[in-house]
């Protein structure tokens, strides 16, 4: 199971190549998506929901027409952890 430590900025630099198109910013990891239309932006947004109950794990996102951006961090363990990079490859692996 991941951990929920707080990565320091060493750590997280290191493991981006994990998650290629994220970045990091605002002690988030950070993505946009983009999609045909609303439909597929939405069924993708359901996709990452079940994703991310199996983990206890939730994401800071928005979604506008065929658009989804996402932020990950951990809040309480105030900022990135094991947990935002297991999400995150599960949502780089549900976009295809």
């Amino acid at each position: 199971m991941p951990e929920r430590r707080r990565l320091n900025d060493f750590e997280i630099s290191g493991r981006m190549s994990e998650i290629p198109g994220w970045s990091q910013s605002d002690g988030s990891l950070r993505r946009e998506f983009e999609f045909d239309d609303f439909v597929a932006a939405f069924g993708f947004m359901a996709s990452v929901a079940l994703a991310a109950e199996k983990l206890d794990h939730h994401p800071n996102w928005s979604n506008v027409y065929n658009r989804v951006e996402i932020a990950l961090n951990t809040h309480d363990a105030g900022g990135v952890t094991d947990f935002d990079f297991v999400l995150a490859a599960s949502i780089n692996e549900l976009a295809g």
